[in-house]
């Protein structure tokens, strides 16, 4: 299968190199010439794309691609890769699976209450409300093209070289606490798994969240993560006694339990690490969290 990346960060990178390892031809983008120089040494014909303007190189692509993953973050006028390419895509002949990568955060706060695929977006920052509003435009090409069309929201992710061992590695991990603070998280081979079953079973206007089976308060993988280690675990520390960046205090403003069900029961996906504790049993058995943690091969 010929398949395009727009965006080869970290869960992108990733699947990429899943997919190579399969056999399948892959090519996307980067934003740099230093990181389209790394790809190519790992075998992956990479192009520079940053929202500007056209490559002719990436409209071949296009067209001669079968599947389309984006993962590229929207700014301030929207999705880069629908603003530059949309009529190239809708056109693509050989396109039968579209993936766009976007976030639980779209479905705001619900003060720790379930939430699944049939609960309205209603997006509490800015951030989110850019990815919603993103998500409906790559939705709404579902009547202009042939391609499955679909939209993947991802918990936190985590994964080798990304992940609290390596935070208490480093001596920056810190438990926050906010009572009755729950989050969802999503180990980075189990993205791949559900976007390849996607692939193999594609569904025009699908929307899956992509969670792990057991939303969790912080602080719990912070302490599990230190105890794998064998060291005690970061003193506790009040959310309101904490410096965190603007987006850092967005995440803990919005409190929900996501629902994984249909990416179990429709696509048939079993988890490889259904909750932080066998993601981060299984990391710590690899080399995370020793004291040369947190080197991570990207691609992006």
């Amino acid at each position: 299968m010929k398949l395009f990346i727009f965006g080869l960060g970290y869960s992108a990178a990733f699947f990429a190199r899943r997919q190579i390892g399969r056999g399948h031809e892959l090519r996307g983008t980067v934003r740099s010439r230093e990181k389209a120089d790394v790809l190519t040494a790992a075998g992956i014909d990479a192009r520079i794309f940053n929202g500007d303007e056209q490559d002719s190189r990436i409209k071949t692509d296009i067209a001669d691609c079968e599947g389309l993953l984006i993962s590229v973050p929207p700014g301030d006028g929207g999705d880069p890769v629908l603003r530059t390419y949309k009529e190239q895509i809708v056109t693509a002949k050989n396109l039968r699976w579209i993936g766009y990568l976007s976030t639980i955060g779209v479905y705001g706060d619900h003060s720790g209450k379930w939430v699944d695929e049939n609960t309205p977006a209603n997006p509490t920052n800015e951030r989110s409300r850019r990815r919603a509003k993103v998500e409906s435009g790559w939705l709404s090409l579902t009547t202009k093209t042939n391609a499955a069309i679909h939209v993947f929201r991802l918990a936190g992710i985590y994964g080798p070289g990304q992940n609290q061992l390596v935070q208490i590695a480093r001596g920056t991990a810190r438990r926050l606490i906010k009572p009755d603070q729950v989050f969802n998280r999503i180990h980075v081979e189990d993205i791949a798994r559900v976007l390849e079953a996607s692939i193999g079973k594609p569904r025009h206007g699908a929307i899956y969240n992509v969670t792990d089976n057991e939303p969790a308060p912080p602080q719990d993988a912070v302490s599990f993560a230190a105890q794998l280690c064998g060291v005690p675990p970061p003193l506790e520390v009040k959310i309101e006694d904490a410096a965190l960046t603007e987006m850092g205090r967005s995440f803990y403003e919005e409190n929900k339990r996501v629902r994984n069900r249909l990416i179990q029961d429709e696509l048939g996906v079993t988890l490889a690490y259904p909750t932080y504790r066998e993601g981060l049993s299984a990391l710590k058995a690899a080399g995370d969290g020793n004291a040369d943690a947190g080197k991570v091969d990207r691609l992006g």
